[in-house]
């Protein structure tokens, strides 16, 4: 889901620039994308906090609080990745919802364009890459 997640803000910032820079109108399948990325952005919330909540990393993290939070690879599960991944959604939510009441389908693409690259700076940076200095995990675990 992470993937999709990825994809649909990329695509919907790829055109949102693209309808910018070539004044286009923004039509009911425009609409519709930046309703859809929005509501694929929630469902992973609901996913990431149902896993957030069930994880044994988290459970160790609260129940061990002082000494876990020593370790920065618990300190980034438990606080730092829910916290900016928390803060991305609600930019996206935001950028979407003013984009949503904007009048002038330039202001609407511009709305998108921007609050939906803020919140994608945000996913990138509270990824756990494999090459992440703040905590790497492998791209795709096989269970």
């Amino acid at each position: 889901m992470k993937w999709i997640v990825l994809i649909v803000v990329v695509i919907a910032i790829i055109n949102a620039f693209k309808g910018y820079y070539k004044n286009s109108t923004f039509s009911k399948i425009n609409n519709s994308q930046r309703h859809w990325t929005a509501t694929i952005v929630h469902i992973q919330l609901m996913l990431g906090v149902s896993l957030y909540v069930q994880s044994p990393i988290i459970k160790y993290f609260w129940n061990n609080f002082n000494q876990a939070s020593k370790n920065f690879d618990n300190l980034f599960f438990g606080l730092l990745h829910i916290f900016l991944m928390l803060v991305a959604i609600a930019v996206i939510t935001i950028g979407s919802a003013k984009a949503k009441r904007k009048q002038e389908d330039r202001d609407k693409y511009k709305t998108i364009m921007v609050w939906f690259t803020i919140g994608l700076i945000l996913i990138l940076i509270a990824i756990p890459w494999p090459f992440s200095p703040l905590a790497s995990r492998p791209y795709l675990r096989i269970f």
